[in-house]
């Protein structure tokens, strides 16, 4: 066995008790001391995968934005559905998510709250941002909705305004809500075009 093989674990464990924990409790308020406590490795070990604690938050933010990512691209693949039906079925996979029993609200969110403009989980959620801009965009420009930048922009809000709302209050309705209103806007701008 490799060194590189018996480390691999040992990466794993920390990316997964640096997932949970920075999500559930926070970026601040979750120390390194905790996630290699966790993880069952040494402060060391941690530091051997990342060179500072915002290098950790960076990574656990491009793997969550992978991971969602993935999710709704099968999601959206897995049925032979219109661009507006994928468009407004991204708005029920939020859905899906608030009503489980860990949803502490959008990950990137919550860490923009807490993270400086240099550091380098600012970078990834901007990234993953331009990503769900992008998805609306090129879903709505399949639609036939010709200014598909704007309109991408208002998905966005209701996207991340009903993230924001599920955080508070945790329900099914803040998305079907943003769905209904996301439906609305599509259908005023194709019957503009």
């Amino acid at each position: 066995m490799t060194t590189r093989t018996r480390r691999r674990p040992a990466l794993e464990r920390v990316l997964a008790a640096a997932d949970r924990l920075f999500y559930e409790s926070g970026l601040h308020a979750t120390g390194v001391d905790l996630i290699s406590a966790e993880a069952g490795v040494s402060k060391a070990s941690l530091y051997t995968y990342f060179q500072t604690k915002d290098d950790l938050i960076a990574e656990y933010l491009r793997r969550r934005s992978t991971q969602w990512q993935e999710h709704v691209h099968r999601e959206l693949m897995a049925g032979a559905k219109s661009a507006r039906a994928r468009i407004l079925t991204v708005f029920d996979l939020l859905g899906e998510w608030f009503t489980e029993p860990n949803y502490r609200g959008c990950p990137f969110n919550n860490a923009e709250a807490e993270c400086a403009p240099d550091s380098p989980a600012h970078q990834v959620n901007l990234d993953h941002r331009a990503w769900v801009h992008q998805l609306f965009r090129d879903l709505l420009a399949e639609a036939g909705v010709s200014d598909s930048d704007r309109v991408a922009t208002q998905l966005q809000l209701l996207y991340d305004g009903a993230m924001n709302n599920a955080l508070a209050e945790p329900d099914v309705a803040w998305a079907q809500a943003a769905k209904t209103t996301a439906g609305a806007v599509i259908a005023a701008e194709l019957a503009r075009a």
